[in-house]
């Protein structure tokens, strides 16, 4: 007899899950013996049969299973259960229950069943102790895991057996659970039960061991595993850490181990080896084991560097992969450039064997430079060129000079004194006068022309007789050094080939047979400038009169055409305006449910229906896109087909519920998991379906949602896939994000994550927003819980529906005459004058941080909307969360800027948390509450308010510890020197960890408390304290 398995969806996804382990704890289909479960009814006295123990079985594919079956639909009332042994869960957090059963269809039982019914329930029991006897069998002791019922494996006539998988799982505390059957007119056979726990299985990664870890006792929940380095390796980066999900997979593996200097790793088997000898490693890091380098040996294993061959040396900050290297040989060529009476210029070639380095240096030596009168160029003790000035010589004066050659291992060298040349350079005798009266004569776009005066000279006129000039010029700001010149005999010099417009210096100097003068002062001078008529030639004058005509002629154009464009701009602006929704022309004020402009003294009313049915404005931003409102067109439907991609309703499968949404105060409609075949290919999706026999207001809000989403595409923000609107129920299709809304998964992840993760997330959801931003999208309801992550951690901004009404008292929403806004998130000129803009949700976008930064706790905590409204208006704002880096808290505080115009723009948030992730360093530096400079303190409720408990009554610290039920801590505190309220009002949460106080939410409780108190000691005292 054949038989059909029938998987349901979750098994599936089970399937999927390769990398996930099974541990096993119960499993019939192993069993050779009988199972002999509990039941009841049992015994001859019964009044059913109730369940029956056999064997089930199919020789052709080799099963031979112990069942259970159980048929009392001729019974009225049947009550049959069944118990499993006490199932001890191990290390389990979350265990799973896989039924396969087969239910005959009711059918098949014409006229002679008193009470039929296709379900059977299933239940379960946690238990600290194995008894033989299970706990009593009434319902109420048990809690129900779920109905089960035969998907499409209810067998009838026909001779196939239809046999039917079912997979339920339930999150376990206590020692293990009873498994209960509970049967109530079915015809039911159990085939097979196994019970198991699922782990992520032990894994060696970034040569980090890992051991298997089970899942977290919800599927969105992830454990955190730490790692242990293999041998021969040490922690780099951070402690390593690998995330759990609760699918079985590993993800987003932090820190890690890398192989010790000396061994190198193995990438394939996550090993370290020792170095050969021959080879070394001189670093701990991924990098292989090298070769030795040139001129050094290692006959040793596991070397972190070679040795140096006897000759080489290698210095303290060479690399341990250089080349051992040696001291220079001595410079070549040295040379006497220049001398005169007072100066001596030497150059020389640098050495011929520079010992294989690239550092060779130059050292001088002057055997007869005494006195502070002799000065250097380059003035430094060593230098790297190949020349040296020395001035302030005596004049017909003998003079000794040593040039060393040293490099980085010159000192390490045995040798005492570094190669060096020498020469013997005699100065000159005392020279003329310098040049006098130095002056420009003409000026034209690329030269100039100069002229001096002849020096005085008075004494033997042959010695003082002028053999020639010599005249230099460099650009201002410029050294001397860096100048050109030339040789001239004449009063009269012309420099070309200047640039255009530039300052420069000029000197002139004069050489008689007694050698050079010194050098004039110099005078700066620019190009292009015409100093006096007379200066300019005809053929010059008559150029520059040419390029001033075309100058003027230019300029009348050019001022023509701007008027006429301004002119032509306005006008058509002024049409445009008032084709345009306000929002498009000036900022919003909502006043008595009117829209209102507020830079027009005479602001017109805007229509907002017509009878056309396309859009009454489209952007106007060059190349870039422009939101759309949708509600410009008439018809809600014609946006939905401009925007979005029609899909047909034969391509989903819903395979679950996973939640609904309120809109008007009533159920708008449900959220589901499902499938979507587009293209041979299966995705996931998510599906937002409309309630049957909703209202024309409710789908219009419903499409115009699905336009709104249709205009975006961007990694942050969340993608429409499509519509169905050509059949009922209408659905939107979006995609699937695994971890829901980014509050309600901190929240389950409390302290899971590291702060570059965090800043991270935030880094995503300013991306996105800067997206909308530049489109012109204002958001409105930026908060943690319009934000979806997905299984990669990526969060994408979501929630586009306008006609937002929130009734929950839970959300925050603050009701003004014309809407309801969520006060928590809102700027404050959002709420006082409904101005809802791109700086409006950059102080959203501020709170979200917050959120994030404090595992999705609750801005302002239990405080009532009144109470956020009147401390915001007084300039309060939100304590930084424990823990968060300082440069985070104050990007926070940008965001809360009262002036809106004073607040960051989402391009600069952006480009601001991208330097904190490039340098995690600056995020080390965590930010402290102070009492006068900040905030709002973590409160769980306002201190300050007229109703609250005063907790400077306290007179000792077990009083205190007991008003916050924290008493467990009574004999800490007293060990720690904890003994007056004097003591408790400057704890930090450093010292909390040093008691012993090591669970995150106790410390968050002592700390709120201890800020309360500070917060009234400070008010009794001072009025308050603000930003």
């Amino acid at each position: 007899m054949g038989f059909v398995l029938h998987t349901l969806p979750f098994l599936a996804i089970l399937i999927s899950w390769i990398n996930a382990e099974q541990v096993v704890l119960l499993d019939t289909t192993a069993e050779e013996v009988m199972l002999d479960w509990t039941r009841y009814p049992y015994g001859p006295l019964s009044s059913t049969p109730g369940w029956v123990e056999e064997s089930f079985t199919n020789f052709q594919k080799g099963i031979n299973w112990r069942s259970y079956v159980v048929c009392d639909v001729a019974y009225n009332n049947a009550n049959n259960w069944l118990w499993t042994p006490f199932i001890d869960r191990g290390d389990a957090n979350r265990i799973y229950i896989e039924i396969k059963f087969t239910i005959r269809d009711c059918s098949l039982f014409p006229g002679n069943a008193l009470s039929c019914k296709e379900t059977f329930s299933l239940l379960y029991y946690e238990f600290d102790a194995a008894t033989r006897e299970p706990p009593p069998w009434d319902a109420e002791r048990y809690k129900l895991i779920g109905r089960i019922a035969a998907g499409e494996g209810r067998f009838n006539s026909n001779s196939e057996v239809n046999i039917n998988t079912e997979v339920k799982s339930i999150p376990v505390t206590k020692r293990g659970v009873y498994i209960a059957f509970r049967d109530q007119g079915a015809c039911i056979s159990l085939l097979a039960i196994k019970v198991y726990y699922i782990t992520c299985p032990e894994v060696t990664i970034n040569f980090a061991r890992f051991p298997a870890t089970p899942t977290g006792k919800e599927i969105t929940i992830i454990e955190q595993a730490q790692g242990t380095c293999v041998d021969n390796a040490e922690v780099v980066g951070g402690a390593p850490i690998y995330l759990c999900k609760g699918d079985g997979k590993w993800t987003l593996p932090t820190g890690g181990c890398k192989c010790k200097s000396g061994f190198q790793p193995d990438l394939e088997k996550q090993t370290c080896n020792l170095c050969q000898p021959g080879t070394y490693k001189s670093e701990v890091g991924d990098g292989p084991c090298l070769a030795c380098p040139k001129h050094s040996q290692g006959q040793d294993y596991g070397l972190s560097e070679c040795r140096c061959n006897q000759g080489y040396y290698r210095a303290p900050t060479d690399p341990k992969n250089m080349s051992c290297t040696q001291p220079p040989s001595a410079p070549l060529n040295l040379t006497v450039n220049f001398v005169d009476q007072s100066t001596v210029f030497l150059t020389w070639q640098p050495p011929e064997n520079q010992g294989g380095r690239n550092d060779t240096v130059y050292r001088l030596r002057c055997d007869a430079c005494s006195g502070g009168l002799v000065q250097y160029n380059p003035s430094t003790e060593t230098f790297n060129e190949t020349r040296i000035q020395i001035s302030g010589l005596n004049a017909v004066t003998t003079y000794r000079f040593q040039v060393f050659a040293e490099n980085g291992v010159s000192h390490l060298s045995l040798r005492p004194n570094a190669e060096y040349a020498n020469i013997v350079v005699t100065t000159e005798a005392s020279v003329v006068s310098s040049i006098s009266n130095i002056k420009v004569t003409s000026v034209k776009s690329t030269e100039i022309t100069l002229e001096w005066d002849a020096p005085i000279t008075d004494g033997d006129l042959e010695s003082d007789q002028v053999e020639t000039y010599e005249v230099r010029w460099f650009p201002r700001n410029e050294e001397y050094s860096n100048s050109t010149s030339f040789l001239i005999t004449t009063l009269k010099a012309t420099i070309t080939g200047l640039q255009q417009r530039t300052e420069y210096g000029f000197q002139v100097r004069a050489k008689t047979p007694r050698g050079w003068g010194a050098w004039s002062p110099v005078i700066f001078h620019t190009t292009g400038q015409v100093l006096n008529p007379a200066f300019v030639g005809p053929q010059e004058g008559f150029r520059l009169q040419l390029v001033a005509g075309a100058i003027v002629v230019i300029v009348v154009v050019l001022v023509a055409v701007i008027v006429l464009t301004v002119v032509f701009v306005r006008s058509r602006s002024n049409d445009e305006c008032n084709k345009k929704q306000p929002s498009d022309c000036d900022t919003l004020e909502y006043r008595n449910g009117e829209v209102h402009h507020s830079s027009l003294d005479n602001p017109p009313i805007v229509t907002t229906h017509t009878n056309v049915t396309t859009p009454l404005f489209t952007g106007i931003s060059g190349s870039s896109r422009t939101y759309i409102d949708p509600h410009t067109y008439e018809d809600p439907n014609q946006a939905v087909r401009e925007f979005a991609r029609e899909i047909d309703a034969k391509c989903i499968t819903i395979e679950a519920i996973i939640g609904c949404y309120f809109q008007g105060g009533g159920e708008f409609g449900d959220v589901c998991k499902g499938k979507l075949k587009m293209n041979g290919a299966e995705i996931d999706v998510a599906i937002k379906t409309l309630k049957a026999g909703s209202l024309d207001k409710s789908r219009n809000d419903f499409l115009t949602e699905a336009s709104i989403m249709g205009q975006f595409e961007h990694p942050n923000v969340i993608f429409l896939q499509g519509v169905v609107t050509k059949s009922n129920p209408v659905m939107i299709i979006t995609e699937y994000m695994e971890n829901g809304s980014l509050d309600t998964f901190l929240r389950a992840n409390d302290g899971k994550f590291k702060v570059i993760q965090l800043v991270g997330m935030l880094r995503g959801i300013a991306s996105g927003m800067q997206y909308l931003s530049e489109m012109n999208y204002v958001h409105r309801d930026l908060a943690a819980r319009n934000v979806l992550v997905n299984s990669e951690l990526v969060c994408k901004i979501a929630d586009f529906g306008l006609s937002r009404e929130i009734e929950s008292a839970t959300e925050g929403a603050y009701t003004t005459r014309g809407g309801k806004i969520p006060v928590r998130w809102t700027a404050p000129e959002a709420i006082a004058f409904r101005k809802f803009t791109s700086a409006s949700d950059v102080w959203s976008m501020g709170i979200v941080c917050w959120e994030v930064m404090s595992y999705g706790e609750r801005p302002y905590w239990n405080w009532s909307n009144q109470d956020v409204i009147k401390s915001i208006e007084k300039g309060y704002r939100l304590p930084a969360p424990m823990d968060c880096p300082e440069a985070i808290y104050q990007l926070m505080l940008d965001c809360w800027q009262k002036e809106r115009t004073h607040r960051p723009s989402f391009q600069s948030i952006v480009k601001t948390l991208d330097k904190l992730i490039r340098v995690p360093d600056t995020l080390r530096k965590i930010a402290q509450n102070r009492m006068r400079n900040s905030m709002l303190y973590m409160f769980s409720a306002n201190p300050l308010s007229a109703d609250a408990p005063d907790l400077t009554q306290f007179t000792s610290v077990e009083e205190w510890l007991n008003s916050i039920k924290m008493t467990r801590y009574l004999e800490n505190f007293h060990a720690g020197g904890i003994n007056s309220m004097d003591a408790v009002v400057n704890l930090t949460v450093k010292e909390l960890t040093e008691l012993g106080i090591t669970l995150v939410g106790h410390q968050k409780k002592i700390m709120n408390s201890v800020q309360n108190i500070r917060a009234q000691i400070r008010v009794n005292g001072n009025e308050g304290f603000l930003v």
